[in-house]
This record gives structure tokens, C-alpha cells and sequence, in this order.
């Protein structure tokens, strides 16, 4: 094998390394709803146009899922719940919070945007507005994840 030759094979094989390396694989999340509702419909939309791979269960039983996934305060309960990465995402959620969560691997729960805040994905705008994300963990502590 001459110089050249081992020359293009080997920039071939770390510019291919770099490129597999650096690729940003589509985070599967599984979301919990009821059939009919608009909004739940619209943050699905949401999730999948911003690269998530979604499964979506229809249910008509979201307390008991909540619950066996670890939310039980009915002030942070939403209109539906998500399972990400070992993680409960409970509501209108911003993508870019679901990254922090999946990155970072916080000791806690999970994350929501308690009720259906009106400015939120999902609901009336794709830029989150005039509401906060919420983490919980298992002792029942909440603290602010994100402000909008």
C-alpha cells in the first residue's frame, strides 16, 4: 500500500468516526394521553418535528399511570405524561428542557408544566411563554427547572 493510498483510507476512516460520533441519535419517547385530546396531539407533533421518535399510548386511566411512574401531587399533573430516558415528562414541556433532563440525569423523577399553560408547545405557541418547568423527586421536594 503506498503512501497516498494509506493516506485517503486513513482520513476516510476519521472523517466516517467523526461523523457516526457526532451524530445525533432520535430520543425515543413514549407518551401517555387520552384519545381525544387537541393539545396532547399538537406537543406529539411538536416532539416528532424536533426529532424525537414518539410512541403514543391512548388511555383513559392517566392517574393510575401517573401514579405508578411516581406522580402523585395532583398540582403537578398535566393533560398527559411522557416517559423518556427513565424520566416522567408531565405536560406541555419544552424540547430544549427534555434535553437538559436526558443530559444532565438529575436525581429526581421528573419534570412538568403543571395544568396547560396557554404560551407552551402544544397549546398556543412553540416558544414556551409565562410559565415554569418543575422538577420533582421521589420525597416529594419540587423545585423550578426552568422559568419562561
Amino acid at each position: 500500500m503506498n503512501r497516498i493510498t494509506f493516506f485517503t483510507l486513513s482520513l476516510s476512516i476519521t472523517v466516517a468516526f467523526f461523523f457516526v460520533s457526532n451524530t445525533v441519535t432520535a430520543e425515543t419517547i413514549t407518551v401517555y394521553k387520552t384519545p381525544t385530546c387537541g393539545c396532547c396531539k399538537g406537543w406529539v407533533d411538536y416532539l416528532r418535528d424536533e426529532g424525537f421518535t414518539v410512541e403514543t399510548i391512548d388511555t383513559d386511566v392517566l392517574t393510575e399511570i401517573k401514579s405508578e411512574h411516581g406522580l402523585t401531587d395532583g398540582r403537578l399533573m398535566s393533560c398527559h405524561t411522557a416517559l423518556v430516558d427513565g424520566y416522567v415528562v408531565e405536560g406541555h414541556v419544552p424540547v430544549s428542557d427534555i434535553r437538559r433532563l436526558i443530559e444532565e440525569k438529575p436525581d429526581i423523577v421528573g419534570i412538568t408544566a403543571p395544568g396547560m399553560p396557554q404560551m407552551s408547545p402544544g397549546m398556543d405557541s412553540l416558544i414556551p411563554k409565562d410559565y415554569d418547568v418543575l422538577s420533582f423527586n421521589k420525597d416529594g421536594q419540587v423545585k423550578v427547572f426552568s422559568r419562561y
